[in-house]
């Protein structure tokens, strides 16, 4: 168990080191279509779209106190370190979450609540919540584990047009929501100090690709214009993406609870209806990767999990990702098989 909750501490670290290579979401309406852009930027390309299923008991990759749950939604999400922990996705309700990385958050000690490593919040969120309401509820019961969790900060959205974003600092969570969120954008500051940076900027300024800078960028950008919504926040994310580092970039149509996606790697927009996808716990969990030569709708192209997916996943980030390099084996492959301790509600 220790070894667990180390390794995972290990997993999460690695967010930290991304510098300013560290993501950028937004969300914004245009002519009665919400869209959600996110843009990942890091230096390993894998990843997999996954359908995940309602019905599911599952317990927090966490060693004291871990939360238990059954997922009430099905989801499709987009993973790089393992099944069950995402970086982000959108569940059948129209819930979107997203995570940026922020120096600055410090998570609460234990306290009554049970816990939840960051990556799994999102997928617990997207099991159990609606709307951004509901999220804001679930603090009371749920906390994010300050052993084993990643300096990182979420924008979340959802189908009645509330967006907010979610920021854990100095053991409490800050919620910036309405008249709070001038912009519904996030990168990698706390939220308050980006709308300060944003509101002050010298229009003439050259904008970098700092977080601040990208954070004034993407705000510039949320002006509404005749355009396709889609295309409009793919043209978004290329203005404020950063080169090669930019391996995802992620466009989510809430309303009508569609993901589109294209890659580094295979420049393509794809998509996946969740409306078309069986979330029924009976059926097999199942995946597509992410660079796999497709266009178009991929729902043809979801093949049913296998664990062993899930492991050639999991070390390949860990491969890929310098400082992780050296991890034991055995420790990889306990966060690989982590998924095979869920299991249908009876």
């Amino acid at each position: 168990m220790r070894r667990r909750l180390l390794l995972f501490s290990m997993l999460m670290a690695l967010t930290g080191v991304i510098d300013a290579r560290a993501c950028t979401t937004f969300c914004f309406e245009q002519d009665g279509t919400r869209v959600f852009g996110k843009n990942y930027d890091w230096n390993v390309e894998d990843g997999l779209v996954i359908v995940n299923k309602r019905g599911v008991l599952k317990t927090a990759f966490v060693e004291e106190n871990p939360t238990r749950w059954i997922s009430d939604y099905g989801s499709v999400t987009f993973n790089q370190y393992g099944r069950e922990f995402p970086s982000g996705g959108i569940n059948e309700k129209g819930l979107v979450v997203e995570l940026m990385w922020l120096d600055e958050a410090m998570y609460p000690e234990p306290d009554r609540r049970t816990a939840l490593p960051t990556l799994q919040w999102i997928q617990f969120q997207l099991d159990n919540s609606a709307t951004v309401d509901d999220v804001v509820a679930w603090d009371t019961k749920v906390r994010i584990a300050a052993a084993g969790s990643a300096r990182i900060h979420f924008l979340v959205a959802d189908a009645t047009g509330a967006v907010a974003t979610f920021e854990c600092i100095n053991g409490r969570m800050v919620v910036h929501r309405g008249a709070k969120l001038p912009y519904p954008v996030l990168t990698n500051d706390m939220y308050q100090v980006s709308v300060t940076y944003a509101q002050h900027l010298d229009p003439a300024q050259p904008l970098t690709n700092s977080s601040l800078d990208r954070f004034a960028r993407a705000a510039r950008g949320l002006a509404p214009s005749r355009g396709n919504a889609v295309e409009e926040a793919f043209a978004l994310l290329d203005d404020v993406a950063q080169g090669e580092y930019t391996q995802w970039s992620i466009v989510y149509d809430i309303g009508e609870r569609r993901a589109y996606f294209r890659t580094r790697l295979r420049r393509e927009v794809r998509f996946l209806d969740l409306d078309g996808l069986d979330f029924s716990c009976a059926t097999p969990v199942q995946v597509v990767d992410m660079n796999a030569a497709h266009a178009g709708d991929v729902s043809k192209k979801l093949a049913d999990y296998t664990p062993g997916i899930n492991h050639n996943l999991v070390r390949a980030a860990f491969t890929k990702t310098e400082f992780l390099r050296d991890t034991p084996a055995e420790a990889v492959d306990a966060l690989a098989r982590y998924p095979e301790g869920t299991a249908c509600k009876p």
